[in-house]
């Protein structure tokens, strides 16, 4: 028996083995856990209040003042900058006014991901659901990358009990889709020497690189013409996929939904012209899509076979994805005509560009076994109001004249299919560095506490560390965090018991720190 958010049950009990049944009620009492219920209570506390707090990326205005009020509850030093990064200040304990000042950092923003296509992330609360040893959301993104991180900085900065240096915690904005808060950081903002980066998904890892990244966006101009009426239409849907984190999911080879789309599209035009009135595909640039569709006409002589030829490629598709997508959904009905539709040539270039796109691993590194080194990901599809459709993909790399080798192959791609090409500002990587003293410090805490030595690794994931070596190159760092999967889709979930194991290698850590003579 599954039993959802109840408290009482009353079970009707029939006794059958007697000539007459015997009825009896039961009533039992469930302890249903809740939030409240979970330890240490302060971050999980916090991180309740957080999920209430709307934060889609670029719109970071209801969380900040978020921030700002609980630096005033709490009697903590705060301050902003121009782009609305948040910088608070807390003194050290007495006895360790000497010691390093510690950075905590962790962003504001979430992706914003929801089977409900209505599900409004700048108004709505996130509703969070206690699954065994999991936390997840109710058909959303969790938000836990990087509310769990924000959590964990307020907690450190409420709790007078810790033994701590001083504490600077930083919260940016936009990190997940453009690192404007780390890129535009005000001058004179932080004046710490080592930066705990708590945006990491993986207990028991100390993350000490990331790759770099840059995004490509591409622009086809096409011509609304009138549909033709001697056509047959049909809204082919492909949804329900693994979808993912572009970076930390990429090696995982799950379907992305452009691909699968763009797939169909060129084998039923090989032969005979389609015409494409309608397309669109994924969301977010550091997103695996998900989803995507299109309406299609075909000429009515070949309605029969266009839906022969549909049935195999789902069979085939099926089978390549059985593991890593098995609930996908690959869908094809008739519609009525459309008013308008892309022109042809327009049409053949966009299906033959997006079909040539490489998506997924493009090589692995050479110097951490196991480590994605460069990738790329055809992230969305979108038409827009103006007659153009507009193609987002994001690169990554860990060496970044690689990172630019891979954004200049899609650029002559989609040049000669015709397009416009721009590329954004892109953010570096960051380097390992192996002699790092608080790599050292976070690794002894994990060791001491649990009795086995955390894994020394680099990501390649960004993370904002790149961009505060920019401007703060003095910085000694470390990225590490609780245990979360299924970051940046309706899947994401956090692993309970890894957020206490977490939080009790921060605050180790930070006492340790504090025993330094500084």
């Amino acid at each position: 028996l599954r039993v959802g958010n109840v408290k009482n049950l009353t079970f009707l009990y029939i006794a059958t083995r007697f000539e007459y049944p015997i009825i009896n009620y039961i009533s039992i009492n469930f302890s249903i856990m809740t939030i409240k219920d979970l330890q240490p209570a302060l971050i999980w506390s916090i991180f309740d209040e957080i999920t209430k707090v709307p934060r889609p990326s670029k719109k970071e205005g209801k969380i900040r003042e978020y921030l700002l009020e609980f630096a005033k509850k709490h009697n903590i030093q705060a301050k902003t900058d121009k782009v609305g990064n948040v910088v608070m200040s807390k003194p050290a304990t007495p006895g360790h006014e000497n010691a390093p000042t510690v950075i905590l950092q962790g962003h504001m923003d979430m992706v914003c991901e929801s089977n409900d296509k209505n599900f409004d992330f700048e108004n709505n609360p996130i509703t969070t659901i206690i699954d065994g040893e999991w936390m997840h959301a109710d058909g959303t993104t969790l938000g836990a990358d990087n509310g769990i991180g924000m959590a964990a900085s307020l907690a450190v900065m409420a709790d007078n009990s810790l033994e701590h240096g001083p504490i600077e915690a930083l919260f940016t904005v936009d990190e997940e889709t453009g690192m404007t808060g780390a890129n535009n950081l005000g001058e004179n903002m932080m004046n710490g020497s080592i930066l705990l980066n708590l945006d990491s998904e993986d207990d028991g890892e100390i993350f000490i690189g990331c790759a770099g990244g840059i995004d490509t966006t591409i622009t086809f101009e096409y011509k609304r013409e009138m549909a033709p009426a001697d056509c047959h239409w049909f809204h082919i849907d492909i949804a329900n996929l693994s979808g993912g984190h572009s970076g930390g999911d990429i090696h995982e080879g799950r379907a992305n939904s452009n691909k699968l789309l763009a797939r169909f599209l060129f084998n039923i035009s090989k032969e005979k012209p389609i015409v494409l009135s309608e397309i669109s595909g994924g969301n977010l640039r550091n997103a695996i899509p998900r989803a995507a569709h299109a309406i299609v006409g075909v000429h009515s002589s070949r309605k029969e076979d266009i839906i022969v030829a549909f049935n195999r490629y789902v069979a085939d598709v099926e089978n390549e994805y059985r593991t890593t997508d098995p609930n996908m959904s690959l869908t094809i009905k008739s519609v009525d005509k459309p008013e308008y539709a892309i022109d042809s040539d327009t049409t053949t270039r966009l299906i033959r560009a997006l079909y040539a796109c490489p998506h997924g691993v493009i090589s692995m590194s050479h110097d951490l076994e196991g480590l994605v080194e460069t990738s790329t990901n055809l992230a969305s599809v979108k038409m827009q109001p103006d007659s153009t459709i507009l193609v987002t993909t994001s690169q990554r790399s860990s060496v970044e004249s690689r990172k630019l080798d891979i954004a200049n192959q899609l650029e002559a791609l989609f040049l000669l299919a015709g397009a416009k090409v721009t590329h954004g500002d892109g953010y570096p990587g960051w380097a390992p560095n192996m002699d790092s003293t608080i790599m050292k410090i976070a690794s002894d805490a994990y060791e001491e506490l649990y009795g086995v030595k955390p894994a020394i690794k680099a990501i390649h994931a960004g993370l904002e560390c790149g961009l505060f070596l920019t401007k703060y190159p003095h910085l000694d760092m470390v990225s590490f965090g609780p245990t979360l999967r299924g970051v940046h889709s309706p899947s994401e979930k956090m692993h309970i018991p890894a957020v206490e194991r977490f939080w009790n290698q921060l605050t180790l850590i930070l006492k340790k720190v504090a025993e330094l003579n500084g």
